[in-house]
């Protein structure tokens, strides 16, 4: 999701940053980012400033490296802009939604964008996970806001950056040899134990769902850089390395059923998938079908004035029939539906969704708890002014458009975000609000969802969190209504 992304030298003492935009260029230029000491950590953007691993200045012996103790914010010259968090034993990171997560000692210590640098908060590790055991791996989902790690050897963990439990604990079997998420259906993780059997996750329910047998037993005894099964995401495909028959098995998700393999000179090792958005939540259910929106989920809660069934409203569209927009599409007084949600008038829409969905009520409400979640309860438009009512004083500042973006998902239907630019107002106002209404051309919106930040492209990838806004003069029983009726 990150427009850069770093490589800390071990023995260099910086970290080499490149930016990601430039790769589709052929373009691989790397600046320093400097570290206070050489070591084997990371470095991640946070807002305008870095997030950095922090090595302990006690001396060590030899080739031994420094303990890593923590994480401090840095600006790009290398200087502290924070306090060392603790985190001790720093290993493996990922970005999901709005959180940077980071495997420490103790727990996994967080990291989101504040309005005064980055906010690092710890998740200790519950007491009734194996003792002695931490996690050092995270693979951080795209499409939900939820974390899977490892923790000791058969369990993954499921973690959940917001809300309680931040820990749920799933053991396996046998120990743990791979894991990977599936980008195309966000409930869905796989991991590969090491009888030669392949375990779907349901994130939701942290649970094993199924189970199937696909390759020969590998040990985890041994040296850890020993080949062995590597599991990858190919559209509704899961990719695994089979070292010792010299071969790459293809896996329908949908089935878990093995539908080709790709045989390969000598021991695969490692395997990676490029290309294609990864993100399609048309496979959450058939009520995600006519959308295929980045934030997918959302797409059948819309008031009257839709045309549920007309190519454009469900992605297909060309691009001849995209038309430049104005502010004055949104003007109005709107109220965010997230307080609906948390006070449980939502509660009938849930129910309603949940009788005719794939999923449980609850499970719904959990994944609109991460899409629908804003400090911002209230936003008027008006002219090319923009307030933003939430906790402490109103942010107003004047937006101009900054043209717009069609994104193409994995199904192959597009949607289109209206961008518009800061010109002057408040200083802690967004520099970016991207308008999505499922609409491509000039028309007054009925509803809407939108995200703010201050990286224009960094907010084309966000599809965890879309707040979404309804009329202020809708009762709460009219949302409900309209909700349900579509």
């Amino acid at each position: 999701m990150m427009a850069k992304s770093s490589s800390i030298s071990d023995r260099g003492g910086y970290a080499e940053v490149i930016d990601g935009h430039d790769l589709t260029d052929g373009k691989v230029e790397a600046t320093k980012l400097p570290q206070a000491r050489a070591h084997h950590g990371y470095a991640a953007p946070i807002g305008d400033l870095w997030v950095t691993s922090v090595a302990s200045d006690a001396p060590v012996e030899g080739d031994a490296a420094p303990d890593r103790i923590g994480l401090q914010a840095i600006n790009a010259d290398g200087t502290p802009a924070g306090d060392v968090a603790t985190c001790t034993a720093v290993h493996g990171e990922a970005f999901s939604g709005a959180y940077l997560a980071t495997g420490c000692a103790e727990g996994v210590l967080t990291v989101t964008d504040g309005a005064d640098g980055p906010v690092m908060k710890m998740l200790g590790y519950p007491a009734d996970l194996p003792a002695g055991e931490s996690t050092g791996t995270l693979l951080g989902s795209k499409a939900m806001q939820v974390f899977l790690g490892n923790y000791g050897a058969k369990g993954p963990v499921v973690i959940d950056p917001v809300d309680e439990p931040h820990f749920r604990y799933v053991e396996l079997p046998f120990r743990r040899v791979d894991f990977v998420l599936d980008p195309a259906n966000a409930r869905y993780g796989y991991v590969l134990t090491e009888d030669g059997s392949l375990h779907q996750l349901d994130l939701l329910k942290a649970e094993v769902t199924e189970s199937v047998k696909a390759t020969e037993p590998y040990s985890m005894d041994g040296d850890w850089n020993d080949p062995r099964p590597r599991l990858a995401m190919a559209g509704d495909e899961i990719v695994m390395t089979d070292p010792n028959a010299g071969s790459v098995r293809r896996i329908a998700t949908e089935t878990l059923e093995e539908v080709g393999t790709v045989e390969v000179e000598g021991k695969p090792y490692n395997i990676a998938v490029a290309g294609g958005s990864g993100v399609d939540h048309g496979a959450e259910g058939e009520e995600h079908d006519h959308e295929g929106h980045e934030h997918g989920d959302e797409a059948h809660d819309h008031a009257h004035g839709h045309d549920h069934n007309s190519k454009v409203y469900r992605g297909y569209f060309e691009d001849n029939q995209i038309a430049d927009r104005e502010l004055s599409d949104w003007a109005g007084d709107w109220q965010s539906v997230y307080p609906l949600l948390r006070d449980g008038t939502l509660d009938p829409v849930m129910a309603h969704k949940g009788e005719s969905g794939d999923q449980t009520a609850q499970e719904y409400r959990a994944y609109y708890q991460v899409g629908y979640k804003t400090e911002v309860d209230r936003i008027t438009i008006e002219g090319d002014a923009v307030t933003f009512y939430g906790d402490g004083e109103p942010l107003a500042a004047q937006y101009a458009s900054d043209g717009y973006e069609v994104l193409t998902y994995a199904k192959g239907n597009r949607g289109v975000r209206f961008i518009f630019k800061k010109m002057s107002g408040d200083e802690t106002a967004p520099q970016f609000i991207q308008f999505s209404d499922h609409k491509i051309a000039p028309e007054a919106a009925d509803h809407y969802h939108l995200y703010w930040g201050n990286d224009r492209a960094a907010l084309l990838e966000e599809v965890t969190n879309w707040p979404t806004y309804y009329p202020s003069s809708l009762s709460a029983k009219e949302i409900v209504d309209e909700m349900i009726a579509h």
